[in-house]
């Protein structure tokens, strides 16, 4: 913390939304006067607000999000949940209208329905209650020498560039990252960048109308769950929102997209592939919406190192994109935050000396080094398991092969001895990384979402295990099946033979 009387040194953090604002948040209770610089106007703005809806898939935020801003806030992570909508598992819609509820987890565990406007300006305001934080919209960062600590920044409202010197620089400013960019100047960073052959528009289904005179509007869907019809190439997902409505997205092949090129078409379409969405959403609202809202793509980022000397780093999607369908965009990104802040504090990173010019904070680069070689493979692991997420999503889930291998590994979870619940680890999880290496029999998705103790590379070589279990118990299951069939078959073949 910074002692009394002195000056704390800067650091300026690139990128206001949810990411970056946590990462302002830590950096101010570490004692560094933050400022943050974003290009976009002020989120809190009714023209920004309706900017957002257009294009912002909804946030589906779980145990590890939650557990990296109790990390840094606890009050804010109690003030946040009250906001947030409990989806306690998927809700499958087959082509002829019938559902299925498929849990996320045994104990009843739920992630949670947000939309990104309330939880960015949730973590705005609390960035801003802090003193050592300034914000700075429409102030776009248009390069940055990290040698010099200084960047330059294009006030969008004056028309001016203005020069801005820094200790320490945090890229938070997405895909498209300006930090990143200006970092591949000075590093030799490996760099993965691919779209897949997918987009996604955003849809609304309206509120119902109350269930008693005088009373609030109704959900035309169950609350409690994350909808989904899966179509195999393509898939429609519905969240709740807290005002009875729910924002629906549509992922299909590009290919799909182009050839509803008229409101005929996509009526049909819709009428074919989500019979009972298609009432529940209004024809005319369907059209208003695939007329109005862009069509988005979806892409993957790989990148590595993530940060250059003591000068800067990146987090979130600025580092490591990913594809949503596992949920993991926002939580992963916000778990950056922790891991980091738990890594400068390790290191005991001085935020009141003043490095000279030309000088190094070697603490600093020795956390933030520590950071790019510990995090990679957690990243990799996520990204990837993303992007195998999607198959599962809008195809594996209707299959029989998928339904018996899920029951048999819900079976050999539930004979786990001790069970670990999400609020059982998030204490611990400000003061060290991870817990050590998990025991017993443990889902995938339960890791993923439930276990924030767990880090995305163990628990995926953990899966990879026990998906060869799986497949063998699957293998000796069909043998036996088999052999059941054949015994039969012999059988009766031998009393037709028999027979006089």
């Amino acid at each position: 913390m910074t002692a009394a009387g002195s000056n704390p040194r800067k650091a300026v953090v690139v990128g206001a939304g949810p990411v970056g604002c946590l990462a302002a948040m830590s950096l101010a209770k570490m004692g560094w006067s933050v400022d943050i610089y974003e290009g976009r106007p002020d989120m809190r703005l009714p023209s920004s607000k309706a900017a957002a809806q257009q294009r912002s898939i909804n946030l589906a935020i779980s145990a590890r999000g939650l557990a990296a801003i109790q990390a840094i806030d606890p009050g804010a992570a109690d003030r946040f949940l009250s906001t947030v909508i409990p989806m306690r598992g998927r809700m499958i819609h087959d082509a002829q209208g019938r559902l299925e509820s498929q849990p996320y987890d045994r104990d009843g565990q739920s992630i949670n329905s947000i939309g990104r406007a309330f939880l960015n300006e949730d973590l705005l305001r609390e960035a801003l209650a802090a003193p050592a934080i300034r914000v700075f919209f429409e102030h776009k960062v248009a390069s940055i020498d990290f040698d010099l600590r200084t960047m330059t920044v294009h006030d969008v409202a004056a028309g001016r560039d203005v020069p801005v010197a820094f200790d320490f620089c945090v890229g938070a400013d997405g895909s498209y990252s300006i930090v990143r960019r200006q970092l591949m100047r000075v590093v030799r960073m490996d760099y993965q960048q691919w779209y897949i052959p997918h987009d996604y528009m955003e849809l609304k289904m309206p509120a119902g109308p109350p269930k008693e005179p005088g009373g609030d509007p109704s959900f035309l869907l169950d609350p409690n769950h994350l909808h989904i019809w899966p179509r195999h190439t393509f898939m429609l997902i519905a969240l709740p929102n807290k005002d009875a409505t729910f924002t629906c997205t549509l992922f299909a092949p590009t290919a799909d997209f182009d050839r509803l090129d008229s409101d005929a078409a996509i009526l049909q379409w819709f009428q074919d592939n989500f019979p009972d969405a298609l009432p529940l959403i209004g024809e005319q609202a369907l059209l208003d919406d695939f007329h109005r809202n862009p069509r988005s793509a979806l892409m993957s980022i790989k990148a590595r190192p993530y940060h250059y000397r003591d000068r800067a780093v990146i987090l979130g999607d600025a580092a490591h994109a990913m594809v949503p369908f596992y949920g993991q965009g926002l939580n992963c990104g916000l778990e950056d935050v922790r891991v980091l802040d738990i890594l400068l504090r390790e290191a005991q990173v001085d935020t009141t000396t003043q490095v000279p010019d030309g000088g190094e904070d070697a603490r600093l680069a020795a956390a933030l080094a520590r950071y790019s070689d510990t995090r990679h493979e957690d990243l990799v692991a996520i990204c990837d398991l993303a992007m195998d997420n999607y198959v599962e999503m809008r195809h594996a889930v209707t299959t029989v092969a998928y339904r018996f291998r899920k029951t048999l590994d819900n079976l050999l979870y539930s004979l786990n001895r001790r069970r670990v619940a999400a609020q059982d680890v998030a204490p611990a999880l400000a003061r060290t990384t991870y817990a050590a290496a998990p025991s017993g029999w443990l889902p995938l998705y339960t890791m993923v979402s439930f276990r924030p103790d767990i880090s995305y590379s163990t628990l995926r070589r953990k899966a990879q295990r026990q998906t060869r279990v799986l497949e063998l118990a699957g293998w000796a299951g069909a043998g036996v099946a088999a052999g059941a069939v054949g015994i039969t078959c012999v059988t009766l073949l031998r009393r037709l033979c028999s027979r006089p």
